[in-house]
Order: structure tokens, then C-alpha cells, then sequence
């Protein structure tokens, strides 16, 4: 009955929003999420405040037996994320989606906000189911609404191949899962969050483990199974991409987290934590310099996301490798600055993919190399873009900055206890280079796109977007600053969920709320106490002054060109000319005749693509292709032939039925 319930109420909220007149369905898929996310967000936050320590549970009856939902400390936590990046979403595809009033079907845009809807309490189920079946069915829902969701502009064939391949990529994780849950029923009884520590506490219950971390990391995104993200991203709309990057993924990292709770006294403690940490180190450089490659502004973002969720297991890889040797300290500071990057990363990405949508919006294109000089026509878009692009790359005084020094202080803790100090210290070298990259990679984005001057009309006559969408924005800019200029309070928050996933006693908590967070916080405020003074005395120093612009001084040139700016190619061809293997380089020119002797205006473009897309994608592409030539062969068109195929399949299932098979 349960499952029936929960397809009842999403009919239900279905009829509504395609009952809502054209201008309305934003406002009653708003109104739906706003709903949920309260309802789910006042026991979270008392949860996490510690006014219901225990949170609470409750139990279902199911086709596959007794299962509950429940709420503890960790489903709280991604309660709020979830809460957060689906009001955002929903608020900002008010004024992104306004120019599609006119151009796609009431039908069609009462699917999408339907789709939205569906996602995110599915994501809320997701988070709130113990039992395995319960949590495959929200899982599955979940993934079936995305990939509408996706498929907005599906008439574009690059979106409906990347609808397609994130489809099969999802599925292909889902039958891990499945297959995990049935193999952890057989071994204990059930097949629940709850069974997996008795499930793993088997020394050889290594394959279980390995079947449900690829399982997650599919929808995590974890190397090599990321190939679907920088290609969902690009394809879907911008909202879409904020929720999916911001949150989605992370889900991923929500089962992995449960997989680390369940390992907690576990014989596979330390061989799990070395697997998430290597993993963790591949996923975040890869992707790093993958991103740094990027000449299109949402599969740049697209990789990023994929690098943060590398940055991410690599703290739950250090935390789980320090509560193999008995050290709390590192394993508290691990655990809290992998959660705390999960709830910056859903901030600065969505964020981030806010003023992607704003560009493309008022600019009809995300390429760096047409792209230029915004910040004069989009100032609002410019501010809060480059505050999510210096909190992306871990800068005082923003949120990335205390969550990574954290996942730093375990790292650098483990060395100087002797705990895995050569693990710690590649787990440095990685996290360094990482951040090293990612700031080559969003100054070339944030240079390329608001500084400098335009490069076509369409960008010279950009103008600001609407307040809705200013608003939407200003929903990750708080958690953002919240983070960073008070990372005492913020970490004391997370430091709840941290300690009993890492089993910590909570007297270690006191070391994270210790004088050296309160310095960071000093030290934050000091910083916006510096730039406040020095731009009261700039404006001191000119309210008296004329101030005329002119042109950049060009070194004694007298013509300057938006020729003569870097592009988005030029800007990485150093990083790119080291590592040329990791990509495949695509270009599309319009060749110079041989004619032409003195050549007109011509074009070239060119688009670098993961290596890895090519061996994952060949395979499954070959195998449909293959599938489809030998079903079309059944396609004979006499009837009698569809009979046989009809008497045939019978007698299988008959057979299979008496010999108790199915």
C-alpha cells in the first residue's frame, strides 16, 4: 500500500500543476516543494540541533515485506541540502524558462515542472528510507524524473543522446544496487541500511562492498563512471543542472556515507578507506584537468562537480583510514570536512549554474571564446559569479576555504601521529594540485566571461536578468557566506553527524571548535572589514574627483581588437600541452580556400572530449547496435509468426514456473 499511496500523491500533484494556467506552474511546483521542504526541514533541523536525538522512524508494509523510513542525524543533514537546492531551482526556472512560455505546449512545460516536483521528493525519499526496497523504489523515481527533466529541449539530438546515455548509466548502477541489496538479504536476513554492518563485518564481504560502491559512485559521478555528467549538464537546462549537480549527485555520496557508518567495526575498516581515497585522488585530477580543458562554460562547471566529488571521498577515505588506526582526531576532521564540502559544493555549484543559465539566457551562448567583457552589462550576475567561483576555489574568506582546511588538518594530523602517513601525504600532494588546477580553471571561466571586452553583439547588448532570479541565487550565496564567516558555528553543526559516523568519542569534537576555527572566523571578518574600509576610502578619494574612462593601455598599439584577448584555448594550452592524452581534441572549422589569397573572416572551433567517453560509450552503443540487427529480424510481418512468439514465450514461463525458477 505504501507504494500505492506515494503514486496516488504525486498523481495528485500532477492533475494540479497541469490543471495551473501556463503562468502559474512554476508558482504550484514552488508551492508543492516549498511545502515538502518545510515539512521535512523543522524535524531536520530539530534533529540536528539535538531536540530529537534520536530523530524518528516509521514503519511500512510493502510487497517485499516490513520496511521503514526513519530520520537520523545524516538524513537530516541531506534534508536541508535537498530543501535548499530545490526551492533555489524551482525560484530561479521562474524567469529562466519565460521565454520558453511562448515557444513550448502548456503539456510540455506542466511534464517538466511535474518532473521537478517528482525529483525532488524523490530525493527526499531517497534520504528518509531504511529499507533496501524502499530505497531502490525512490531511487528508481528519482532517475526516471531527471531524465524527463533532461530532456526539456528534446529536440536537439546532442540532449537526447545525452538523455540516453545517463539513462543507461543510471540503470547499469541500479542493477549494482539491486544486486547488493539482494546479496546483503541473503546474508543477514534483510535487506536494509540497518543490515549492512552486519553484512560487511564478513572479512570476505569485499565484493558486497565493491558491488555498492559502484552502485553509488554511478550517480556520484566517481571515476570512470563519471561520463554522463559533463554531458547531462550541457543538455539539460540550467536549473536542472544546479539541482543535479548541487544535489542529485549527491545521493551518491549518501550511500557511500551509509557504507562508511556500516564499516565502522569492520575487518574491511582500512581496505575501504585506501580504496576511497585512491578513488577520491583519481576522480578529483582527472576531472580537474578535464575542466581546466573545457571552452564551453557548463561542461567546464559539469567537471568541476565530478572534481568536488572526488575532493569529497577523499575526506570519507581519510576519515575511514583514520578510525582503522584508532585516531579520532583524524578521522572527526575527515568526516566533518567531507560533509561540509557536500553542503558548500550544493551552494557554490547551484550558484554557479545560476549565472550559467543568466549568460546563455541573455547571451544565446556558453562558449568562453564568443564570450566577454559581462561584467559591465551583467554587474549582479558578475558579483555573485566570481564570489561562487573564489568559493569553488577554496579562498578565505569563503565556505570552501574551512571545509577543505579541515580535510588538510586530518591529512596533516595523520602524518604527525605516524597513522598511514604515506597515504596522508599523497592525499596532500592530490588535494594541493587539485586546488592548484581549479584555480587555473575558473580564472580562464570567470576572465573569459566577464572581464576583457565583448567579442560579439549579442554579448555587447546583454543586459541584467530579472529579481526572481537574482533571489534564487541569493538562496547558496547565504549558505556560502554563513559557511565562511562563521565556520565555528557551521562546523560545530556538522561535527554531530561526523562523530557517530566515524564512531568519535564527542570529546575529540572540541578540538574543531577549538581556538583555531574561532582564528578562521577572526580572520574572515577581518578581511571584509579590509575590503569594506578600502572601498569606503575609494569612494572617499573619487566622490571629489572627475573620473573618465578610456581605453586599456595597449603597450604603444593604436588598434586594439577583441581578437587580441585570450580565449578559452589559449588560456589552458600550457596545462593542455602536458597532458594531451587525457583528451580527444574536436574541431569544427571553415577551412581557408586555396584561393583566397587574401583570407576572409573564418571560424574555428574546437571542443575537447574525456577519452574515458569513448572507451565507456563504444561498448554500449555497439551492443544496442547488434540487439537491434538481430530483433529486427523477428519483424517478418505475418501473423502467424507473432503467434509462435507469443506460444513460445508462455511455454518458457510455464516451464520456468514448474521448476520454481521465477
Amino acid at each position: 500500500m505504501f507504494f500505492i499511496y506515494t503514486l496516488s500523491l504525486l498523481v495528485f500533484v500532477a492533475a494540479a500543476i497541469f490543471a495551473m494556467p501556463l503562468r502559474g506552474k512554476a508558482w504550484a511546483a514552488l508551492a508543492f516543494i516549498s511545502l515538502g521542504a518545510l515539512g521535512t526541514s523543522v524535524p531536520a533541523i530539530g534533529t540536528l540541533a539535538g531536540q530529537l536525538s534520536d530523530g524518528w522512524s516509521h514503519s511500512t508494509a510493502t510487497p517485499f515485506g516490513l520496511e521503514f523510513l526513519g530520520m537520523d542525524a545524516l538524513s537530516a543533514f541531506f534534508i536541508i541540502v535537498i530543501a535548499i537546492g530545490g526551492i533555489a531551482s524551482t525560484l530561479y526556472s521562474r524567469g529562466y524558462l519565460a521565454h520558453a512560455l511562448g515557444s513550448k505546449s502548456p503539456a510540455h512545460l506542466s511534464l517538466h515542472y511535474t518532473a521537478l516536483t517528482v525529483m525532488f521528493y524523490a530525493m527526499l525519499g531517497v534520504v528518509l528510507a531504511r529499507g533496501g526496497y524502499t530505497f531502490l523504489f525512490f531511487w528508481e523515481l528519482m532517475t526516471i524524473a531527471s531524465f524527463l527533466l533532461i530532456l526539456f529541449d528534446a529536440e536537439r539530438r546532442d540532449v537526447r543522446r545525452a538523455a540516453l546515455s545517463y539513462l543507461i548509466m543510471m540503470h547499469v548502477g541500479f542493477v549494482f544496487l539491486v544486486v547488493g541489496f539482494v546479496r546483503l538479504r541473503v546474508a543477514t536476513g534483510s535487506a536494509s541500511f540497518d543490515a549492512l554492518s552486519q553484512g560487511l563485518a564478513d572479512p570476505h564481504a569485499l565484493p558486497l562492498l565493491l558491488v555498492f560502491l559502484i552502485g553509488f559512485g554511478m550517480k556520484a559521478g566517481l571515476f570512470p563512471m563519471h561520463i554522463w555528467l559533463p554531458e547531462a549538464h550541457p543538455a539539460a537546462p540550467s536549473h536542472v543542472s544546479a539541482l543535479m549537480s548541487g544535489v542529485m549527485i549527491k545521493t551518491g555520496v549518501y550511500g557511500i556515507l551509509r557504507l562508511a557508518e556500516a564499516l565502522a567495526d569492520s575487518p574491511l575498516l582500512h581496505t575501504a578507506g585506501f580504496i576511497l581515497l585512491s578513488a577520491g585522488i583519481v576522480t578529483g585530477l582527472w576531472s580537474v584537468i578535464l575542466a581546466a580543458s573545457q571552452n564551453d562554460v557548463k561542461r567546464l562547471l559539469a567537471y568541476s562537480s565530478i572534481e568536488n566529488v572526488g575532493i569529497i571521498i577523499l575526506g570519507i577515505g581519510i576519515a575511514l583510514l583514520g578510525s582503522a588506526s584508532g585516531n579520532h582526531l583524524v578521522a572527526l576532521c575527515g568526516m566533518t570536512g567531507s560533509l561540509l564540502h557536500l553542503f558548500n559544493h550544493s551552494c557554490f555549484k547551484s550558484l554557479l549554474f545560476f549565472g550559467a543559465g543568466n549568460i546563455l539566457t541573455q547571451t544565446r551562448t556558453l562558449s568562453l571564446d564568443a564570450l566577454g567583457g559581462l561584467g559591465r552589462h551583467m554587474p549582479l550576475t558578475a558579483i555573485l559569479f566570481l564570489i561562487g567561483t573564489a568559493a569553488i576555489c577554496a579562498l578565505p574568506p569563503l565556505s570552501g576555504f574551512v571545509s577543505e582546511l579541515l580535510i588538510y588538518s586530518g591529512m596533516f594530523r595523520g602524518i604527525a601521529s605516524g597513522s598511514n602517513p604515506l597515504t596522508a601525504a599523497a592525499g596532500i600532494v592530490a588535494l594541493a594540485l587539485i586546488g592548484g588546477i581549479a584555480i587555473l580553471a575558473f580564472t580562464k571561466l570567470y576572465g573569459s566571461v566577464f572581464l576583457g571586452t565583448p567579442r560579439t553583439h549579442e554579448v555587447a547588448e546583454a543586459s541584467e536578468v530579472d529579481n526572481c532570479r537574482i533571489i534564487a541565487m541569493a538562496l547558496p550565496l547565504a549558505g556560502i557566506l554563513f559557511v565562511g564567516l562563521f565556520p565555528a558555528s557551521a562546523t560545530g553543526l556538522v561535527t554531530r553527524i561526523a562523530g557517530p559516523l566515524t564512531a568519535t568519542p564527542t570529546t575529540a569534537a572540541g578540538y574543531l571548535l577549538s581556538p583555531a576555527l574561532a582564528g578562521i572566523g577572526r580572520t574572515a571578518w577581518l578581511l571584509v572589514g579590509i575590503v569594506g574600509l578600502l572601498a569606503w576610502l575609494r569612494h572617499r578619494i573619487l566622490r571629489s574627483r572627475t573620473v573618465t574612462a578610456g581605453p586599456t593601455w595597449g603597450c604603444g598599439f593604436t588598434a586594439p581588437n577583441t581578437r587580441m584577448q585570450y580565449t578559452g584555448e589559449s588560456f589552458a594550452e600550457g596545462l593542455q600541452s602536458i597532458v594531451p592524452s587525457f583528451t580527444q581534441q574536436h574541431g569544427e572549422s571553415d577551412a581557408v580556400a586555396k584561393c583566397e589569397i587574401f583570407p576572409s573572416a573564418h571560424r574555428f572551433d574546437i571542443s575537447r572530449k574525456d577519452r574515458i567517453d569513448r572507451l565507456f560509450s563504444a561498448w554500449w552503443v555497439e551492443l544496442l547496435r547488434q540487439i537491434n540487427r538481430r530483433v529486427m529480424r523477428l519483424r517478418t510481418g505475418k501473423i502467424n509468426h507473432y503467434l509462435l512468439f507469443a506460444l513460445l514465450f508462455l511455454t518458457i514461463v510455464l516451464l520456468l514456473s514448474v521448476l520454481h525458477l521465477i
